[in-house]
This record gives C-alpha cells, structure tokens and sequence, in this order.
C-alpha cells in the first residue's frame, strides 16, 4: 500500500511539473505581449511551482534511500525537508516577484494592449492546472476513503506531503488565474492600471499564504512530532491487550516518513517471562500494530527499539 502511494505521487508530481512549465511559457509571452502585470505574476508564480515539482521529486527519490549506519532510521526525513524547500521556493519567487510586480504597476500603470491573448492563455492555464489539480485531489480522496475518514481531515493530517503540495499549489494557480482575469478586465474597461497591479499583489498575498501552511506542516514534521491522538490510542490499546504486559507505564512516538514511525514504550512486564520470550513478542506486537491502526494516518511500519530488561520492567 506504501508503494502504491509512492507511486501515485510520483504521477501527481511528474504531471503537475509538465503542466507547470508549459503554462509558465505561454504566460509568460502572454504578459510580454500583452503588457499585463498580472500575467507576468501568474508566469513567475507557475516558474516557482516548476522549480518545486524538482524539489518534491527530489523528496520522493532520496527518501527511498535505505538506513545506514549513519542513518540507522533511514532517510525518510528528507520528504519533509525537500518539501519546506518547495514552500520557501513558493514564498520567494513566486510570492516576492507578484508582490514587487504589483506595486510597482499601481505606481507606474502601463497600457493593457488588449484582451484575446490574456484570455486565450489564461483560459488554457486554467484547463491544464485543472487537469493537475484533479489528479491531486482524487490521489487524496483515494487515500482519505482508504483510511476511512473524510477528504479535509485527511489533507490535514496526511503525512505525506507531496500530493497535498501539489493540490495547495494547484489551488492556489487556479484562483490566481481568476485573480489575473479580473484585474486584466477591469484595468480594460476602466482604463486604470491599479486594478492589473492590484490582483498581481492579490496573487503574490494568496501565495505567502500557501507557502506559510505548507511550511508549518513540514516544520512540525521535521522536528519530530508525535503520531495523532487516534493512532497514539490505538496502539496503546494494543500494547496493554498483548499477553506478558502487565501496564504500559510510558509511550512516545514520532514520525519518521510517510511510511515509517518511531514507537518507545516502557511497560511493566510479567516476570516469569524470559528475554527470548519478550524478543519474540515484540516483533509480534510490531505486526499487529500495523495491521490494526484505521483512521492514523499512517500504513506505515514501526521501529522499536531496542529490548531490555530490569526487574520485571522493560522498553519496546
């Protein structure tokens, strides 16, 4: 099922970054041509989200790497820092230059030379990011349904950052193509450059505010943060249920990719027990974990640590 995911991902990102570089092209000679603020906006904005898509394939491909010694819990991390890397690219080359762009137009308005190639590109911009955004989205639904909770909740807590990248990109793209029509046409009909200049700083606020949600996600997954509250219960539930432990004094988790997370649990122990005995049952309370977490946000593997034993006590 992890795989799978993988793989889906894969495609949403492969599309998404086709798609983005050829609409970065046509907006570009559209605004050059054109004279619209807004379309040059929309032209760096789908340059930065092309640049990303390099980034998240980056993160899918080194992710996959195996542990080593220098990484005995594998590379599984580097989803999450590739995909803050995707943020800060949305943030500075596309949010900056919008912004720049922007103000410098509602200062010094230039002539709009008309509407047909603005439209014509935009119009196409909105059919092929749809296309991407579509693919995004039924890879979330897909993944929501398997988990069986609804689309939102899942966007929220999905671990794997990539697809829901992709879908705040595409969201993003799509209303600032709705974003540049309107300036396009009032600054047309009204003569005013401000109106061009406005929805160009209007693009440039809407992706300061994408880059800032997916890069608080990808913060709380890189400094290590704990399954949700759902999964933590579910393992606990299978922990204290497990023949040999008496009580679960202590448990800590954390997230180590979309595929894998970190279980250190120190539990009270029935002490006629031997260390093989406990050995063996570890391993067995790790695969009954991954089969039985519905509704965590996770398909995932655990590692636990290490076994010992002390007086009756140990940590798993």
């Amino acid at each position: 099922m992890a795989e799978r995911g993988s793989e889906e991902s894969t495609g949403t990102v492969l599309l998404a970054g086709g798609v983005n570089l050829a609409i970065a092209i046509a907006k570009l000679v559209g605004g050059l041509i054109s004279g619209s603020t807004a379309m040059l906006a929309e032209a760096a904005h789908s340059f930065a989200d092309t640049l990303n898509q390099i980034f998240l394939m980056a993160a899918l491909k080194r992710s996959k790497r195996p542990a080593d010694k220098l990484h005995p819990f594998g590379y599984g991390m580097e989803r999450y820092f590739w995909s803050l890397i995707a943020a800060v690219g949305i943030f500075v080359l596309g949010a900056g230059y919008s912004i720049f762009e922007g103000i410098k137009a509602v200062i010094e308005p230039e002539e709009l030379s008309g509407l047909t190639i603005p439209y014509v590109v935009l119009a196409l911009s909105f059919l092929f990011e749809g296309t991407s955004w579509l693919r995004a989205v039924r890879q979330l639904r897909s993944e929501a349904l398997a988990q069986r909770r609804g689309f939102f909740e899942h966007l929220k807590i999905t671990p794997d950052p990539t697809a829901k990248t992709v879908a705040f990109e595409d969201t993003a793209a799509l209303v600032g193509i709705v974003l540049a029509a309107v300036g396009i046409t009032l600054h047309h009909y009204t003569g005013m450059g401000f109106w061009d200049g406005a929805a160009s700083i209007a693009i440039g606020l809407l992706l300061v505010a994408v880059a800032y949600s997916l890069g608080q996600q990808n913060k709380r997954a890189l400094i290590g943060e704990a399954l949700p509250q759902a999964a933590q219960d579910a393992i606990r539930h299978t922990i204290v249920e497990s023949p040999g432990i008496d009580s679960l004094v202590e448990m800590l988790t954390m997230r180590m990719s979309p595929e894998e997370v970190l279980v250190a649990a120190r539990v009270d122990l029935d002490d006629e027990l031997t260390v093989d005995e406990l050995r063996r049952r570890l391993k067995r309370w790790s695969g009954v974990y991954a089969r039985r977490t519905p509704r965590s946000g996770t398909s995932s593997s655990t590692r636990p640590t290490t076994l010992t034993r002390s007086e009756g006590r140990a940590a798993a």
